[in-house]
């Protein structure tokens, strides 16, 4: 006879420490306490923690400029991968917020540079949309594909000319007409 998986807790199924607890783990994450972290992740608390949106404490640390943090996830184990809720994973963030250090860090972890949710948008595709050249020079010298579209047939070209990313528009049309 196989278990049944087991399912996380809700938040009204935990005591009131615990989600004390929990909630500083989350804004240890957010606010880059990477030697705080590194203790707990040596205790035995989960790398791949998420919150009630589908967060991880990599996404949060990516996504708020936390390198140091993000590096001691990935060397905990943090999955560089795990989408949240919105289908984003950490590299998406990373590229959102034109944090080329913080990208350069979860490639170097083995994030999949064409990652996409059901969105199908990819990190390149929020590079290309935000205007963040040098992320994506990044992400395309990674071998991200200029010429993948998203679930609603956009290409990367037409989602930065859109938005008026000067910069990317050229660097992707540059890109594309090589190929």
């Amino acid at each position: 006879m196989q278990a049944e998986p087991t399912r996380p807790p809700s938040a009204s199924e935990l005591d009131d420490d615990t989600l004390a607890f929990v909630r500083r783990v989350f804004g240890l994450a957010r606010a880059g306490e990477a030697a705080e972290l590194a203790t707990l992740l040596g205790q035995g608390l989960p790398p791949n923690l998420r919150n009630e949106r589908g967060d991880s404490l990599l996404m949060l640390a990516c996504y708020h400029g936390q390198h140091d943090a993000a590096r001691v996830l990935l060397e905990h184990g943090a999955d560089p991968d795990i989408m949240n809720d919105a289908g984003q994973a950490p590299l998406h963030g990373a590229a959102f917020k034109g944090d080329l250090r913080v990208a350069t860090l979860l490639l170097e972890h083995g994030a999949r540079v064409d990652a996409a949710g059901p969105n199908g948008k990819t990190a390149l595709m929020f590079a290309a949309m935000f205007n963040r050249a040098d992320i994506a020079r990044l992400l395309l010298a990674g071998g991200a594909d200029p010429f993948r579209l998203d679930a609603d047939g956009n290409s990367m070209l037409d989602a930065a000319r859109k938005m008026g990313a000067a910069d990317t528009m050229e660097l992707l049309a540059a890109a594309t007409n090589e190929r």
